[in-house]
């Protein structure tokens, strides 16, 4: 089993519409084939600098790279998440 979790902040001004609408394309990552135990977090502690959080488990490591390699997550990424998040850290941990 593998935690796939990025935690992010984004370029746009916190409770705007861009920043609801990254959140919405984000979310339907979940559709994708594998992913299991899918959550769009936001952060509440003040001494971190980032603001949300996507975490997701996979059954194996063929899920996963499976999911990497998707075209809908590789859109995401090209699309939106190049060109809308400021910084982000990727954590992949073994269950």
């Amino acid at each position: 089993m593998i935690r796939h979790s990025v935690i992010f902040k984004l370029k746009h001004p916190r409770g705007s519409k861009e920043e609801a609408l990254f959140l919405e394309r984000a979310r339907r990552l979940s559709g994708i084939p594998g992913v299991q135990k899918f959550e769009c977090l936001k952060q509440v502690n003040p001494k971190n600098k980032f603001d949300f959080g996507i975490s997701m488990e996979f059954e194996n490591e063929i899920l996963y790279q499976q999911y990497n390699s998707h075209p809908d997550h590789v859109y995401f990424v090209q699309q939106y998440w190049l060109n809308e998040v400021d910084d982000f850290l990727e954590i992949d941990f073994s269950l």
